[in-house]
């Protein structure tokens, strides 16, 4: 079998048309002599591709930061508002969306509470589709719009956008991704691609390529809301298992004994460790609706709702143990309300974590995501930019999926 030669270099100029784009999205602007470097790519390769992205309008050059005498060197950025997709992070009691630009520049964020009889599906899509449209408002006009990216607090299929269960929205079988596509369709007409994914999953892939864990091959993100959710990277890859469900540590059970889930089960780690379990601190909970409202007591000097935090720390400790020795990653990173209480009981977690296998220990460092809330609206962005990273010129060839102020 013969391969063509023509073909083969339009894959290689593809790839590395790839390559340049997601080093300057990722990494920000740099001198053409630096993308050489960074790339391992030839002066002339690399000059022919920046003005090919230049020419699409996707990079520009300009002056770089001035340093000593003389005129500054040019760098090769991004174009922010060349193209833009939307990002949601679907929560238990509220909806957060942003407009991000390329290169990771958030042009606009909003945020909507949502009561939990407003958590059905139905109404769910309407108040995403309020929000897209106050969002593109604050889009320059021809603008390429050229992806929606959702988290979801649930096990969902990222392949088909199927929440198969959601407990703590009562969400079950729900072809989110098919029903927010269809009523995008009515409202806007043509419509980008929509992914849908696990909001932990989300986290992950934000923290691992933005936040705390950018160094890192083998990272864990736990996301904190109302329950419990995992991301898993294992070599440098996002864990999914076998039907894309993989990461659902909160489900994990370490108390058989324990308390009912919303799940089904019993003894569940998000029952010990959920934000529930953090409000019920304080006895007079309903009077506390805030996990920072329990901090603040224990900062005032409360010894028993300090030791009742404790014990929500030791069951944090007790779970981590379990991933430390299951996955051996670099880092954990603590999201939501995971990350608000750590430094106040990151002494019992570190107690806690000398139960685990001493080889893997060494080599982990727990940590609070850098995103801080917006780990997975960051992450859907990423999902949501991949196609244009991955195919800049086929991408934009596919799109007519203009922005009109």
């Amino acid at each position: 079998m013969r391969i063509s030669l023509a073909a083969s270099q339009d894959e290689v100029r593809r790839h590395n048309l790839a390559t340049v784009l997601r080093r300057l999205h990722l990494g920000g602007a740099v001198s053409r002599s630096e993308l050489v470097a960074l790339t391992g790519l030839n002066r002339s390769t690399v000059g022919a591709l920046v003005n090919e992205l230049a020419e699409q309008g996707l990079v520009v050059e300009q002056p770089g930061a001035s340093v000593g005498v003389g005129r500054p060197s040019l760098v090769v950025a991004v174009q922010p508002r060349s193209a833009v997709v939307l990002a949601f992070d679907f929560r238990v009691d509220r909806t957060v969306g942003s407009v991000m630009g390329l290169g990771g520049d958030m042009i606009e964020r909003v945020e909507r509470a949502r009561s939990q009889s407003a958590s059905a599906p139905k109404v769910s899509i309407q108040q995403i589709l309020d929000m897209t449209h106050e969002l593109l408002e604050c889009v320059p006009e021809e603008t390429i719009w050229v992806g929606t990216g959702i988290g979801v607090p649930g096990i969902v299929n990222a392949k088909s956008g199927m929440v198969s269960q959601a407990p703590n929205l009562g969400w079950v079988d729900v072809p989110f991704e098919q029903l927010i596509r269809t009523s995008m369709q009515e409202e806007f007409g043509e419509i980008p691609p929509i992914f849908v994914s696990n909001d932990a999953d989300l986290g992950v892939l934000a923290e691992h390529t933005r936040g705390r864990a950018v160094a890192a091959r083998n990272v864990i993100y736990l996301s904190g809301e109302v329950g419990i959710g995992g991301g898993v990277i294992l070599n440098g890859e996002l864990m999914s298992g076998a039907g894309g469900f993989g990461g659902e540590v909160g489900h994990m059970v370490v108390n058989p004994m324990g308390t009912k889930c919303r799940c089904g089960s019993r003894g569940c780690w998000e029952t010990v460790i959920g934000r529930a379990s953090i409000l019920n601190c304080i006895s007079d909970a309903e009077s506390y609706g805030q996990v920072q409202d329990v901090l603040d007591v224990v900062s005032s000097g409360d010894d028993e709702v300090q030791q009742r935090l404790d014990s929500v720390g030791r069951w944090l400790g007790i779970g981590l143990v379990n991933l430390v020795n299951i996955f051996n990653p670099e880092v954990i990173v603590l999201g939501g309300h995971l990350g608000q209480i750590y430094p106040a009981v990151e002494n019992i977690v570190s107690h806690e974590l000398m139960n685990a296998l001493r080889a893997s220990r060494d080599q982990v460092m727990v940590t609070v995501a850098s995103l801080r809330d917006d780990s997975t609206l960051i992450g859907a962005s990423e999902s949501a930019f991949a196609p244009l990273l991955n195919s800049p010129l086929e991408t934009l060839s596919e799109s007519s999926t203009f922005v009109a102020s």
